[in-house]
């Protein structure tokens, strides 16, 4: 199809040039503002005029102008020599306000440069292409990550955080990961051996035609004559190694460490324990189900919330019942929750100053370990014991005194059931659980776009940050963000 000429008209029009010419008229002598859109502007425009006071985006750009220490950013430039960059004020500004606003794809901010006002306005009317955005948020990917406790401590100074009551929860983000790029440990036995005997047939096809055609027109002493199905059939067979090496390293760290605790257990001694977990180690093999993904290898398969099986990372926030301000936060390829409790709570303890109070979390965190976890550190744990039914309403407490040789989980089920345990743990879902969907749906968190572990507990700990951004700029209802 053609693209029409600027000059040329988008549409026939079936009139004659002068009734073509005439302005549509109203039935009666109507008169309306004057509209031209050739008119030229008498004054230079000024693009403070371009939003309203109090618009989100003057938040960011105060925000980032006068607040945000953008030292992180700035000292990654070491070479006077090159093109100059975009200002990094004007990168953070547009990646911020996209983040908060659910435009993250930086092919998505470069086209919201030329047609949004706000990604205007941020922008100063300039327009980065998307590769320029998308290498400065990989260049500057731990910057980034750090304006997560930069919005914690100013959450904190803004009087959002009290941290008497916290929730934990834990919520499958899914990777940027295709399922049909992955393998199972048995394919990949097969396919090694496979493409071995390919290369061999393709090299040894290869040395017969260098001979035939060195003896035909003399030896030219290239080695550049590489072919294309021999190059993708050798890289393929480097992905399969790899990711066939990384299941077997699990498969022994995994057999290690269940020989040796189950050896502790038994009430073996430590170097018995260790001898136990060698002795599983070599003898351990993955499963010939168990799967790695080509296009994300750190990913792993996780069941989600709607009940099927995809590629996933798992992200832990505890938040703060004041403001639903997220305090702590990670990202993972576990699917449990219950290794990460001690680890959050260490997590809060060193980005607030203090502990909290106390702690709410689901069955998926409950253990004596966990239990214990949170007592030594004056924390007071209500972890539910079980799942309810939807609908089920947990039985009220025993009367009398509780026995002296009751379990960890028999004091916390009956903690549970008391009046003041039923109405502080029905608060876990109240705090936690409208946060991620209020990231779900304004920020589109339910997807990572960056791959590997590390780029996206990064990119999970800038939405954590722009969350908190945004729960600042409703409570304080201004643009004005207190320097302190």
């Amino acid at each position: 199809m053609d693209t029409p000429h600027a000059d040329e008209p988008l549409f026939e029009v079936p009139l004659g040039p002068e009734e073509a010419a005439e302005t549509p008229r109203a039935k009666v002598d109507k008169t309306f503002r004057p509209y031209d859109r050739d008119q030229m502007y008498l004054l230079p425009p000024s693009i403070d005029d371009w939003v309203p006071e109090g618009h989100l985006c003057r938040f960011v750009s105060e925000l980032v102008d006068e607040v945000l220490d953008l030292e992180p950013f700035l000292a990654a430039y070491t070479e006077q020599r090159g093109y100059p960059p975009y200002d990094p004020r004007l990168m953070v500004k547009l990646l911020v306000y996209g983040y908060i606003t659910g435009v993250r794809s930086s092919r998505a901010i470069e086209r919201s440069c030329t047609d949004s006002v706000p990604f205007r306005f941020l922008a100063a009317n300039q327009a980065p292409d998307f590769r320029s955005i998308a290498r400065f948020r990989q260049r500057h990917l731990q910057a980034l990550r750090g304006l997560f406790l930069e919005s914690l401590e100013l959450c904190q100074q803004a009087g959002m955080v009290r941290l008497g009551r916290v929730a934990l929860d834990g919520s499958k983000r899914r990777a940027n990961a295709s399922r049909r790029k992955a393998m199972s440990y048995n394919r990949m036995l097969k396919s090694e051996t496979e493409l071995k005997n390919e290369i061999e047939a393709l090299l040894a096809q290869a040395e017969a035609t260098d001979v035939k055609e060195d003896a035909a027109f003399g030896e030219t002493g290239r080695d550049d004559d590489l072919t294309g199905e021999l190059a993708r059939r050798t890289s393929r067979l480097a992905k399969i190694k790899r990711a066939k090496a990384d299941l077997e390293e699990e498969a022994r760290r995994r057999a290690r460490d269940q020989a040796a605790e189950k050896a502790r257990s038994a009430g073996k001694d430590e170097e018995a324990a260790a001898r136990a977990g060698s002795k599983a180690e070599v003898e351990a093999r993955p499963e010939d189900k168990a799967q790695r993904n080509f296009t994300d290898p750190d990913s792993r398969v996780m069941k989600t919330s709607d009940g099927s099986f995809h590629y996933c990372y798992n992200a832990q926030s505890i938040v703060d019942d004041a403001h639903q301000v997220i305090v702590a936060t990670r990202l993972d390829n576990c699917p449990s929750d219950s290794p990460a409790f001690e680890d959050m709570l260490d997590e809060v303890i060193s980005n607030c100053g203090r502990p909290p109070r106390q702690v709410l979390a689901d069955a998926g965190y409950f253990s004596g370990d966990n239990l214990d976890a949170a007592t030594t550190r004056s924390i007071d744990p209500l972890i539910a014991t079980g799942r309810l039914r939807h609908g089920e309403t947990p039985p009220s407490a025993p009367k009398g005194r509780i026995r002296n040789d009751a379990t960890p989980k028999e004091r916390m089920a009956r903690k549970l059931r008391t009046k003041a345990g039923r109405a502080a743990y029905a608060r876990r879902k109240a705090i936690v659980e409208p946060v991620f969907g209020q990231m779900d749906v304004v920020q589109g968190a339910k997807h990572l776009l960056l791959r590997g572990q590390h780029a996206a507990a990064a990119e999970w700990d800038l939405l954590s940050a722009c969350h908190n951004l945004r729960k600042l700029f409703v409570v304080k209802g201004t643009a004005k963000v207190a320097v302190t």
